[in-house]
């Protein structure tokens, strides 16, 4: 691949926009149907050309282009951006990439749920195309040819019948003159001209990730800055009782304690969980000053939570009747004709993100307002909810994106940013507020606990004929809405209510579960635990008929169709908040993937030769991926996982190599998941403190191989970052059955001493 230079600015700086030179500016609102106003607030009123947001062409071409999502090491800002480049005709060696602020005028800026991509998809590319026709236009103009004989490549207009171009400089002033297009009327290029989409793009930022030059939440630096860290209360709701404030002072270093307040109202949203901060000169400094409060606490109501007696509560859930939310045929009819009834109950514990950078926040707060540098997934909520907590209009925040160390959900969730912003008015001068390894662990937001039941009935032939899921977790909308205890519709949409099934008596019921702890999307979200008890229910009834599990699946979701709601049982298909006839429930797609990851892991041969596999496929986030996991016994006799085959059907894949880069980093956050994950609470508070108790794979658990391929396809984009960890866990527990005859139906694998 030809080798391609790119200017890269970390930081958007600069004011509003972050566009240094006047020229041409397009840009739609990101998946918003309407153009985007002409500029984010404060934007200086620049002459030349500009119609939005996302495309500056200077008047010496050069191409700015903004990209209005976070990264965190899915690569999005060597993705999205080409969208344009490609569409435009860009030379990339003259395309500068900038980082959006945090401002509507972007559209939806919250990078998590797997969506930057294929809500992208569209209005990337017309950015570039109607920034391309108003460039063949004035060149069409100039040489007083047809417009559809110009074509804009490799940053300039060419007209191949009379062997003339125009490089991009040259159009740009004419151009200033042109009315803007609709942008739905600017033709896209056949995908066979987009060169780069699709292919191994370059990841943009590796040099200066690689060099140190990159730019994370904790890397800022401004002048008289300090460093706060927060005892916060251990509960959730606690309030502090009274600390040693003289012994914290008294270490060196530490400028002042500050009370923060709790959360105000009865649901904690965003809002910081409150408690005493200590500021300091250093990050050490404000350690030590933190381990000296000896505060006591008044833990509140949530004291009385506990892991263990909650799991036999939402294990009693699943076993009495809920809410029915899908619904085909008579269940109740179908399990008394049944020849045989298998059924099973599973469990899954809360899980912390654990992202390899913790939370960290930079504010600084004067007379105009408040500004904030931090690795945030989700700029605008960020802004919405420091300005909340100042009492400010959301035009005096200003919110800078830097470089995330992962994300996977936690950093959409902007406490900490509120919490530099409170304490930067306090101080009157900037402060960083870093949280700690164990600040994250115990003090953050946490995937949601679960229990599942499930009943099928089988008939003479072993084909399943009824099929009844029980699932009961804490649902994320308990965070904002305290009364919240049944299982919010798009929840239930990951897994249950878009599982296409052949049996044709389906039931599905959502049981209550109250939440004690702030319950928060991590990645994938409920698919870990409803692809973790659906595919291996599907393996335990394999294995009671004695029948190769792969067939036993393919025969359970049926034949390659697309599931409609009414076959579902269902009202409608939440889909991820995609449209159902684009994205439909595709049986065939699933098939597919479950096929081919069979067929190059060898799956016949291997169970033949005795070797250890498990299988588990899921359809999430508009995307189908199976997984295939081989595994064995160590030195120590513990299971290590050994190989493992990925299949992923995306749809239109921009960057094959980030595509790729996420599935098998997914493998490995699945692996966690499998082996490891387990937040643990006893008296309201998390048991645990580090990576030594709630540990994350390892580079020696890593399986030696992992095979990943990406099927190639036109249909529209689906996820990438999350669709990959929901068949691993299932997958590698399934494996571990074919291996020990021990059915694992809870996680981690660890704790149950395999």
């Amino acid at each position: 691949m030809e080798q391609q230079r790119v200017v890269l600015l970390r930081r958007s700086f600069l004011a509003g926009l972050g566009l240094a030179a006047s020229g041409l500016a397009l840009g739609l609102a990101g998946g918003a149907a309407e153009a985007a106003p002409a500029a984010p607030a404060g934007a200086p009123a620049e002459p030349g050309l500009r119609t939005g947001v996302f495309l500056h062409l200077a008047p010496d071409g050069t191409v700015s282009i903004v990209c209005h999502r976070s990264e965190m090491g899915q690569g999005i800002r060597s993705s999205l951006p080409v969208l344009i480049a490609d569409e435009l005709g860009a030379d990339m060696a003259r395309v500068k990439i900038v980082q959006a602020d945090g401002d509507k005028v972007y559209g939806d800026q919250n990078t998590d749920g797997s969506r930057s991509v294929r809500n992208g998809y569209e209005p990337m590319r017309r950015v570039g195309a109607t920034a391309r026709a108003m460039l063949v236009a004035v060149a069409a103009k100039r040489w007083r040819v047809p417009a559809a004989e110009c074509v804009a490549e490799q940053h300039a207009v060419h007209h191949a019948r009379s062997k003339r171009s125009l490089d991009f400089r040259e159009l740009v002033a004419d151009a200033a003159k042109l009315p803007v297009p609709d942008e739905k009327t600017a033709p896209l290029r056949p995908v066979a001209e987009l060169k780069r989409v699709g292919g191994l793009l370059p990841l943009l930022d590796a040099p200066a990730i690689v060099t140190g030059q990159a730019q994370f939440g904790a890397d800022v630096r401004l002048p008289g800055m300090l460093t706060a860290v927060i005892a916060r209360p251990p509960v959730v709701g606690g309030k502090v009782v009274r600390y040693d404030g003289a012994r914290a002072l008294a270490v060196p270093g530490v400028k002042k304690l500050v009370d923060l307040p709790g959360p105000k109202g009865g649901a904690v949203g965003f809002q910081p969980l409150g408690g005493v901060a200590v500021v300091a000169d250093s990050t050490w400094a404000a350690m030590r000053g933190r381990a000296a409060l000896h505060i006591a606490w008044d833990h509140g109501a949530n004291a009385a939570y506990d892991s263990a007696s909650y799991r036999e509560a939402l294990l009693s859930a699943v076993r009495a009747p809920g809410k029915v939310v899908r619904k085909v045929g008579d269940v109740d009819a179908a399990f008394k004709a049944a020849a045989r009834t298998i059924e099973a109950e599973y469990y899954v514990p809360h899980l912390a993100h654990a992202a390899m950078e913790p939370p960290s926040a930079v504010a600084r707060v004067d007379a105009k307002g408040c500004e904030v540098w931090a690795p945030t997934q989700n700029p605008q909520a960020a802004r919405a909810e420091v300005a909340r907590a100042l009492g400010l209009d959301q035009a005096n925040v200003t919110v800078h994106v830097t470089f995330l160390g992962g994300g996977f959900g936690r950093k959409s969730k902007p406490d900490y940013c509120a919490e530099a912003a409170l304490l930067a008015r306090a101080m009157g001068a900037p402060v960083r507020v870093q949280w700690t390894r164990e600040d994250d662990v115990q003090s953050g937001y946490f995937h949601t606990v679960s229990a599942q039941q499930l009943r099928a009935g089988l008939d003479a032939a072993g084909k399943v004929t009824a099929w009844q899921h029980r699932t009961a977790f804490p649902p994320i909308p308990s965070t904002f809405d305290a009364r919240a205890k049944t299982p919010s519709e798009g929840e239930l949409g990951q897994g249950v209510l878009d599982l296409a099934l052949s049996a044709p008596n389906v039931r599905v019921e959502a049981c209550d579960a109250p939440a004690h702890v702030r319950i928060g999307w991590l990645r994938s979200v409920c698919n870990i635990f409803h692809a973790f008890a659906v595919q291996s229910f599907i393996d335990e009834i394999a294995h009671a008929r004695q029948a190769d599990p792969r067939e036993v699946l393919l025969e359970v979701l049926g034949p390659a169709r697309k599931a409609t709601p009414d076959e579902l049982g269902v009202a409608k298909v939440p889909n991820y908040g995609a449209p159902i006839e684009q994205h439909p429930v595709d049986v065939g797609r699933l098939r597919r993937v479950i096929e081919r990851v069979t067929e190059i892991s060898g799956w016949e041969a291997a169970r033949k030769a005795g070797r250890a596999v498990g299988l588990a496929a899921h359809r999430s986030f508009l995307t189908y991926v199976a997984v295939v996991a081989a595994v064995s016994r160590d030195a120590l006799g513990k299971v290590k996982v050994d190989e493992v085959w990925l299949v992923a059907d995306a749809g239109t894949v921009i960057n094959l190599d980030r595509a790729r880069s996420q599935m098998e980093g997914a493998v490995v956050f699945g692996m966690s998941v499998a082996l490891h994950g387990a937040i643990t609470v006893k008296g309201g508070a998390v048991e645990q403190t580090n990576f030594r108790d709630y540990p994350v794979v390892r580079s020696t658990e890593v399986p030696r191989r992992i095979h990943v391929e990406i099927v190639k396809s036109d249909a529209p984009p689906g996820g990438i970052g999350e669709p990959g960890v929901p068949p691993v866990a299932p997958a590698i527990a399934n494996a571990v059955f074919a291996l020990t005859k021990t059915r694992a139906r809870e996680l981690p694998l660890r704790r149950l001493g395999l």
